[in-house]
């Protein structure tokens, strides 16, 4: 009889232990989800933060361009800049809900703002993409260029009375994809990171460590002999071209 209690006993036991077990294993199921979700609302939110940052000022200043073209006249560039204006801002609104983006739209989307940009600066504005066409699939984050470019437009090129250039490239290396922009205007001054100049680069970092973790680099220097480069590196991940598609 005590012999048998006795194995019934450890059975009790051994069935308590297995589901304790399961139920531990349940519940750190439920937070990994639990937390996946939260990050995926808290990157989503700084998407539209990034997004409600972009339009105003972007739209404030496009405006005054077009303004400045009627006075001058320059009918013809006022409706190119009105075109660009209005294909850039539908594919804001278009794009709302994509984290991720194929390099080839981001670079498309950027190369939009770019073209705006060049009616207003007009020969002040040089710019140059250098990106290989085995790169274009990569999925990267969703207006990700668009602030870095921003940045050198508005610190770098409209700072100068001869303009300047703004250069992208990117390259893959180790499982790692690197994106590039860089103007050769005028130097970073001292604790820019606090300035409100920094704005635009620290909600992008924020991001980037939702979606990424420490999975990332981000990075601002000034180079020699001059000029500033903005530099994001992410996992590289390509999809298939049938999965390219928006949802």
């Amino acid at each position: 009889f005590y012999g048998g209690l006795l194995s019934y006993l450890v059975l009790y036991g051994l069935i308590l232990l297995v589901n304790h077990a399961l139920d531990a294993r349940e519940q750190l199921a439920f937070q990994q989800t639990e937390t996946a979700r939260l990050n995926e609302q808290l990157s989503k939110s700084q998407l539209s933060a990034l997004r409600r940052q972009i339009e105003p000022h972007f739209l404030f200043n496009t405006l005054n361009a077009i303004a400045g073209l009627v006075r001058e006249k320059r009918n013809d560039a006022a409706v190119s800049m009105i075109v660009g204006l209005s294909d850039f801002l539908r594919r804001v609104v278009d794009d709302s809900d994509r984290q991720q983006v194929p390099l080839g739209e981001e670079l498309a989307f950027t190369q939009e703002y770019l073209d705006i940009q060049k009616v207003r600066f007009a020969e002040r504005l040089q710019f140059s993409v250098d990106v290989p066409q085995e790169l274009l699939p990569a999925q990267v984050p969703s207006l990700i260029l668009q602030p870095m470019v921003e940045n050198a437009v508005k610190h770098g090129i409209a700072r100068r009375v001869q303009g300047g250039t703004i250069k992208i490239t990117a390259f893959r290396s180790n499982g790692t994809l690197t994106l590039r922009v860089y103007n050769d205007g005028p130097s970073l001054p001292v604790g820019w990171e606090t300035s409100r100049s920094g704005i635009g680069i620290v909600n992008v970092r924020t991001r980037l460590q939702s979606l990424y973790g420490d999975q990332f680099e981000l990075s601002m220097r000034n180079q020699q002999p001059g000029g500033v480069e903005a530099t994001v590196s992410v996992p590289f991940v390509s999809l298939p071209a049938s999965v390219n598609t928006k949802e």
